[in-house]
């Protein structure tokens, strides 16, 4: 079954109860780390609180110089302020100046303590969230990455978890240390004068309604850049995947015609949104310094009627800076939540995807299969691709340690088979039977750790020979991987390079030619010792010295185990003990090379002939 395709676009998130709901799946990941993010926390608090005493004492600053310092005026105000005294008193200049460098200290105490407890919480957090979203991802039946793109992919565990983190990291914290801020901010303004409050707060609305209005047209915008802007790492990723058949179609300029159109288009998005963020920007600061002028003029005409002090008008317009900014702050991380949301669903959508039975116990059983494997009428068709029907009623059957060879032109489904043998597929109909079980009975682990494969193109990771060979059975010694090398015929150049076997081999096994790579491959099966070996023209994009060294090792390899060869070149199976022609889905013919060769008008035997010609 397929898995459902990843949608590359961003999904439009309204903040909701459903929505914020969906965050709670972060703190899964927290809990392990809760004495990080709880410390975090209580200093996000207390940092808060301390940030508020700034302007006091600044305002207690310039209290302390000015002509004339009154009492806070205004019916319960005045009558707080003659009760605590603290607020209207003036200050020693020295002692205020000596309080502001303590306050400033004791504030970055706070705001290191919160900024490093927040980060090891967030940052350990998604560590683990991203080993989960990888270990599930990798344990995805095939049928689902043949409906996904690497970018697209690489992005949920990169560009989503690292959304996830800093939300965890910085805006949870800031969100609630704006909170306190206003709260405490508010407080004190109408603390300090109702009416200038009341002026400043009246711009509240209008700022309100211009984020709406703007904010909605700037987070499409915003969307569709995110979208656009992977589409062009894509790009990036796939021609740098493909960098030799870049250069050998000299086709360079066409990748930089596809790319640049991509960036030309982002950079339309990109001015679009600048605009509108421009038109907001200004408004908000033309809306807020205007504010703050008119505040600043009221007040004054106060402190002139001698019913505000300096120091209070000081105060007021800080303590406001604070209220505004905090505001102002928060329509980013709205935005910034949204975006949270969106990749948390993203990536809860592939962690409640259905990966494969993986099975760690059973990869080194003792137990083995004796490799008897039977068709009988399987039926196929991709997923991606179902109504185009791959394999039509396919039955052969292959004998413990036989050699069944399997050919036929493009598209016939020889590689079907193959990967159906691997159980990366199941028929959509009939069955596959292993030593005469259906293969769904076994444990899929258990099943794939008695079956080696060999592709035509071999991948090789980027580490050492060494690394390379023991992926096949990672607990070997030493003396096993030299010997799996020997037998692979693959010894006698790995011990010509200088470093031996911890040669890097680079990305994909670019720093080795075509023969060597399937050596290393086929050492790599040796290893493994499996019942059951599968071959998909392992030789056929070699030339002919590196197809006598690797049928050499492939021979060695084929000796007692049931092997099933998808054969491309047809000289390399005329040993087979059956040989499978499949033409559109069905087995046209059967039977051994003397046999076909003998059928007048066979497919085989035109294949054969074809070859001859062509060679």
């Amino acid at each position: 079954m397929g898995g459902p395709r990843i949608d590359r676009d961003i999904p439009k998130v309204k903040i909701s109860k459903e929505s914020i709901s969906e965050l709670l799946f972060v703190f899964k990941y927290v809990k392990p780390y809760k004495k990080y993010f709880i410390g975090g926390l209580i200093f996000i608090s207390l940092s808060a609180f301390s940030t508020m005493l700034f302007p006091f004492l600044m305002g207690k600053m310039i209290g302390a110089v000015s002509n004339s310092e009154v009492s806070m005026s205004g019916g319960m105000n005045g009558m707080m302020a003659n009760k605590t005294g603290i607020l209207s008193e003036k200050w020693p200049l020295n002692l205020t100046l000596l309080l502001i460098f303590a306050q400033l200290s004791i504030q970055t105490i706070f705001s290191f303590m919160r900024v490093s407890l927040l980060t090891k919480a967030g940052t350990n957090a998604v560590a683990d969230l991203r080993k989960d979203l990888y270990g599930r991802m990798i344990s995805l039946p095939m049928s689902f990455f043949s409906t996904q793109r690497v970018g697209e992919l690489s992005s949920r565990i990169s560009a989503d978890t690292g959304q996830i983190q800093d939300s965890v990291s910085f805006v949870f914290a800031e969100f609630l240390r704006g909170i306190l801020t206003l709260i405490v901010g508010l407080f004190l303004i109408f603390f300090i004068s109702t009416k200038l409050a009341l002026i400043m707060l009246s711009i509240v609305p209008l700022i309100a309604i211009s984020a709406v209005v703007f904010g909605g047209k700037i987070r499409k915008l915003g969307s569709k850049e995110t979208d656009m802007l992977a589409e062009s790492s894509t790009v990036v990723q796939e021609t740098l995947q493909g960098i030799s058949v870049v250069k050998a179609f000299t086709s360079e300029s066409i990748e930089r015609k596809r790319y640049g159109k991509n960036i030309d288009s982002l950079i339309d998005f990109a001015v679009k949104s600048g605009t509108y963020r421009g038109y907001f920007v200004s408004f908000i600061i033309f809306s807020v310094f205007g504010a703050i002028g008119f505040v600043v003029w009221y007040g004054a005409n106060l402190i002139q009627q001698g019913s505000m002090g300096v120091g209070d008008l000081v105060m007021f317009v800080i303590f406001s800076g604070f209220v505004g900014g905090t505001l102002g702050g928060f329509a980013d991380m709205f935005s910034q939540l949204q975006k949270t949301i969106g990749a948390t669903q993203r990536v809860k959508e592939l962690l409640k995807m259905q990966g494969e039975s993986i099975n760690e116990s059973e990869l080194h059983s003792d137990q083995r299969i004796n490799g008897e494997i039977e068709f009988k009428d399987v039926e196929f068709s991709y997923p991606s691709r179902k109504e185009v029907q791959v394999l039509k009623g396919i039955s052969f059957n292959a004998k413990k340690g036989e050699q069944i060879a399997i050919v036929g032109g493009s598209g016939g489904g020889k590689s079907t088979v193959a990967a159906m043998v691997m159980r990366f597929y199941d028929p959509d109909k009939g069955q596959i039977l292993v030593d005469g079980k259906s293969v769904d009975t076994y444990d899929l682990s258990y099943l794939r750790s008695q079956i080696a494969y060999v592709p035509q193109d071999v991948i090789l990771f980027g580490g050492t020979i060494y690394e390379n060979i023991l992926y096949g059975k990672p607990n070997a010694s030493k003396e096993e991987v030299i010997e799996a090398a020997h037998k692979a015929n693959a010894l006698k150049f790995i011990e010509s390079f200088p470093d031996k076997f911890e040669t890097v081999v680079g990305e994909r096994g670019i720093q080795l030619s075509g023969g060597q790579k399937q050596r290393i491959a086929i050492a790599r099966a040796v290893i493994k010792n499996p019942a059951i070996l599968v071959l998909d023209e392992a030789t056929s994009a070699l030339d002919s010295e590196s197809e006598l060294l690797v049928q050499e090792a492939l021979d060695d390899l084929m000796k007692n185990r049931t092997s099933i060869v998808i054969a491309h070149r047809l000289s390399t199976i005329r040993s087979a003990d059956k040989i499978i022609v499949l033409d559109k889905g069905q087995i046209v013919e059967a039977g051994r090379h003397e046999d076909l060769l003998k059928q007048d008008n066979g497919v085989y035997k035109s294949l054969t002939g074809l070859q001859v010609l062509t060679n």
